[in-house]
C-alpha cells in the first residue's frame, strides 16, 4: 500500500487488517512501516503500509522505504501487487506518485478515497472511468466508513500491470491534467463555505500568538489526561501486581526462589507494565489529535521557537508528553520525520521532569523548607524549569556537534479538518502498546533480575541486635502486647534489610563509588540510595527509609520528619541544606530509569545511543549538583 501523506491510506489498512497488523521496523531503515493481514474468499493476503511520500524517488527514508519495497528488499520478497490509495480532491499529486509506481512493472490497482470531500466541493467522481484511462482495477473506498472494503480486495484480486500504452502516454506533460478532467470533474463551488471555515480556522490555529494559546491549551488538556485519567488504571496495576506478589510470598516458603519472584520478575514486570495507561493514552489522543488535522498546524506553529534549540516544531509533543513518564514521550518521536531531529528530541526527552521523580522532589523540598509552601513551591516549579532548560540547551549542543548537519526544512501539508477515526485510533493505541509491553517489558525484566541478584546477594545472617528485637517481640506477644509486638518485629526486619543491603553486592559497589559522591555531600547510605535509585528513581525515598531505620516510607511528611533527624557518624546532619540542594539538582538531571534505557536502544536500534544519553546526563546531573552544592555554601547556607 503506497499513497501520499493524509490520503486515507492507514485508515483502510487498519480497516483490512485491524489488530492482525503490527509495526515493523526493517533492516537499514530509519522510517517503520505497517504490516498485517487478511483472509478473502479463502486466500490469506499480506499487506504492507509503507509510510506516506510524494515521490519515490527523492532522498528520503521514505522514499528509500518505497524503492526497497518495489525492488523487492523490503519483507525478502517481492510484492505481488501494488495498492495506489489516490485522494479524489488532490488526484495531480496521486497520478505522479501513481506513474512512479506503475514504472516498476508490478500488478497494481487503486483505492480512490476522500470522494465524500470531493463531492462536497461540487466534484464528480467516476471510479470506472479512471480503471480505463489508468488500465488497472480502480474502487471508491472509506476506511473510516468501512465503505468499499469488499470491491476494494476484488480489485487486489484482480491487480495487473499497467498496460505498455498508458505508461507510455503517461510520459506526456499534459498525460496527468488530461485523466485529472476525465475522471474527476466538475464546479468547485459548493465547498466554498467549507473552505472559508477552514480558512478561519487556520487563521486562528496557525496564529504566532493565538495560536500557540490555542496549543498550550490543548496540551494542557491531553496532559491533564495523561496524569489524571491514568492514576486509576495505574493504581489498579499496582495493586494486583502487590496483591501477586503478597500471595506468592504467603503461599511460598521464604527464601531466594521466593525473593526473586516478588522483589524481582514480579516486582520488574509491575515498574514496567504501570506505565502502559499513560502509554495508550498519549498515543490515543495523539492518534485523535493527528486524524482532526490539528497537529499539523501545531507543528507549525511551535516551529517558530524550537527551531531556536535545533529541533523541529513536532518535538515539542513528545517533549510535553514526557513530563508524564518519558517513555510514551521517546515513543512519539516517531512523529518527528527527520532522523536527527528525531534522535537529538530521544535523548533530551529524559531530562524533562517525569512523574517518577515528583515522589523524591517532594521529600527534598520538604526537607528543604519544612515551614513554608511558598518556597517549597518554587523550588517545585524550578526543578520543572531546570530539567526543561537542560534539554533544550542539550539539544542545541547535540545539534551542532554529533548530529551535526541541516535539519530537513519542516515542509507540512495542512490536511482537511475533519472528524478522527476511533477505530483506528484504538488500533494504533493497541499495536503500540504491543509494542511497548514486547520490547521494553522482556529487557527490563531481565536488568531488575540482575538489580536484585545484587542487592540480594551475598546472604548476610540476621544480626544480633535484630535477634534480640525478636526475642523483646515474642515477649511482647505472650504478654498481650500485639501492637507493640508488631512494632518490634518491623523495627527487627528494617535492621535485617539494612544489613544486608549495606553487605550485598550493590552495597560494596556504593561504598567503593562513595568517594565520587562525597564532593556532594553523600556518606555511604546516601551513595547507597542514590546507586540503587539508578534502576528507577522511585527508590530512592524506600532506600533511605531502610537504612535510616525508621518507618514503613508510607507518608511522604512521617519520613522527611524522620530523614531530617538522621545524622552522619560525626553527629551533623545527614540531610544538610547543600547536600540537600546537590541531591535535588542530581536527581532534576540524571537519568535513572531502566526503562527509558530500554526504549532508547530499542527506538535507536542502538545501544551506543543509550549510553551517550546515561553518560552524558550523569555527567551534567553530577556537575550541576556539585555547583549547586558550591554555591549554596558560598551563600553562607551549609546548616
Amino acid at each position: 500500500m503506497v499513497g501520499n501523506p493524509n490520503v486515507g491510506k492507514t485508515s483502510l489498512f487498519n480497516r483490512l487488517c485491524g489488530v492482525r497488523a503490527k509495526t515493523a521496523n526493517f533492516p537499514g531503515s530509519t522510517v517503520e512501516a505497517r504490516m498485517g493481514s487478511c483472509v478473502a474468499d479463502g486466500v490469506e493476503m499480506e499487506f504492507i503500509d509503507l509510510p506516506g511520500v510524494y515521490a519515490i524517488d527523492l532522498e528520503l527514508p521514505e522514499s528509500k522505504l518505497c524503492r526497497d519495497c518495489l525492488a523487492g528488499r523490503l519483507a525478502g520478497c517481492m510484492p505481488d501487487a501494488m495498492l495506489v490509495v489516490l485522494d479524489a480532491t488532490n488526484m495531480q499529486r496521486g497520478l505522479r506518485l501513481f506513474r512512479s509506481v506503475a514504472a516498476g512493472g508490478r500488478p497494481m490497482a487503486v483505492a480512490l478515497t476522500m470522494t465524500d470531500l470531493a463531492r462536497g466541493r461540487g466534484l464528480s467522481v467516476n471510479a470506472q472511468r479512471l480503471a480505463v484511462v489508468l488500465g488497472v482495477p480502480c474502487v471508491e473506498a472509506n476506511g473510516r466508513a468501512g465503505v468499499g472494503i469488499e470491491p476494494l480486495l476484488a480489485a487486489i484480486h484482480a491487480a495487473v500491470e499497467v498496460p505498455p500504452q498508458i505508461l507510455a502516454a503517461g510520459i506526456a506533460e499534459d498525460w496527468i491534467d488530461q485523466t485529472v478532467s476525465s475522471s474527476v470533474g466538475g464546479p468547485n463551488t459548493l465547498g466554498a463555505d467549507t473552505d472559508r471555515l477552514t480558512d478561519r480556522l487556520d487563521a486562528a490555529f496557525t496564529h504566532p500568538i493565538l495560536g500557540g494559546v490555542v496549543f498550550l491549551l490543548a496540551m494542557a488538556l491531553m496532559f491533564f489526561a495523561i496524569f489524571r485519567l491514568a492514576e486509576i488504571p495505574m493504581d489498579l496495576i499496582e495493586q494486583g501486581f502487590g496483591w501477586l506478589g503478597s500471595t506468592i510470598a504467603a503461599v511460598l516458603p521464604e527464601g531466594a526462589l521466593t525473593s526473586l519472584l516478588v522483589d524481582g520478575v514480579i516486582g520488574g514486570v509491575a515498574g514496567t507494565v504501570v506505565f502502559l495507561p499513560q502509554i495508550c493514552l498519549l498515543f490515543f489522543l495523539l492518534a485523535l489529535l493527528e486524524d482532526t488535522g490539528y497537529l499539523a498546524r501545531a507543528a507549525f506553529v511551535m516551529d517558530r521557537i524550537m527551531c531556536r534549540f535545533g529541533l523541529p516544531g513536532q518535538a515539542f509533543v513528545p517533549l510535553l508528553s514526557s513530563h508524564a513518564c518519558a517513555l510514551p514521550g521517546i515513543m512519539s518521536a516517531r512523529l518527528i520525520p527527520d532522523p536527527k531531529d528525531r534522535l537529538a528530541t530521544i535523548l533530551v526527552a529524559p531530562f524533562m521532569s517525569c512523574s517518577a521523580r515528583v515522589g523524591v522532589y517532594v521529600l527534598l523540598v520538604t526537607l528543604l523548607f519544612p515551614q513554608s509552601g511558598f518556597l517549597a513551591g518554587l523550588a517545585f516549579a524550578g526543578c520543572y524549569a531546570l530539567g526543561a532548560a537542560a534539554a533544550l540547551v542539550t539539544a542545541a549542543i547535540f545539534r551542532k556537534t554529533i548530529l551535526r548537519g541541516k535539519s530537513r526544512p519542516m515542509v507540512l501539508e495542512l490536511p482537511p479538518y475533519r472528524l478522527p477515526d476511533l477505530r483506528g485510533a484504538v488500533l494504533s493505541t493497541y499495536d503500540r502498546a504491543v509494542v511497548f509491553l514486547r520490547n521494553a517489558g522482556t529487557v527490563i525484566l531481565a536488568i531488575c533480575v540482575v538489580m536484585w541478584w545484587i542487592n540480594a546477594y551475598p546472604r548476610s545472617a540476621m544480626p544480633v541486635e535484630a535477634i534480640a528485637i525478636e526475642a523483646r517481640a515474642v515477649d511482647a506477644d505472650a504478654a498481650g502486647n500485639a501492637d507493640e509486638a508488631t512494632a518490634l518485629r518491623a523495627d527487627a526486619e528494617n535492621l535485617q534489610r539494612r544489613v544486608q543491603q549495606q553487605n550485598s553486592f550493590a552495597g560494596w559497589i556504593g561504598g567503593a563509588v562513595q568517594p565520587v559522591f562525597a564532593p556532594l555531600g553523600l556518606d555511604d547510605r546516601l551513595t547507597i540510595a542514590v546507586m540503587t535509585s539508578f534502576l528507577a528513581r522511585e527508590v530512592f525515598r524506600s532506600t533511605m527509609t531502610v537504612l535510616v531505620g525508621h518507618g514503613d516510607g508510607d507518608n511522604d511528611t512521617k519520613v522527611a520528619d524522620e530523614l531530617a533527624l538522621a545524622t552522619r557518624t560525626d553527629g551533623s546532619k545527614l540531610f544538610d541544606v547543600p547536600t540537600s540542594v546537590a541531591l535535588l539538582v542530581f536527581y532534576v538531571l540524571a537519568l535513572q530509569c531502566l526503562p527509558t534505557l530500554a526504549v532508547t536502544r530499542r527506538e535507536t536500534g542502538s545501544w551506543k545511543w543509550a549510553a551517550l544519553q546515561f553518560g552524558w546526563m550523569s555527567v551534567v546531573a553530577y556537575l550541576l549538583a556539585l555547583f549547586a552544592r558550591a554555591l549554596v555554601i558560598a551563600l553562607g547556607g551549609g546548616g
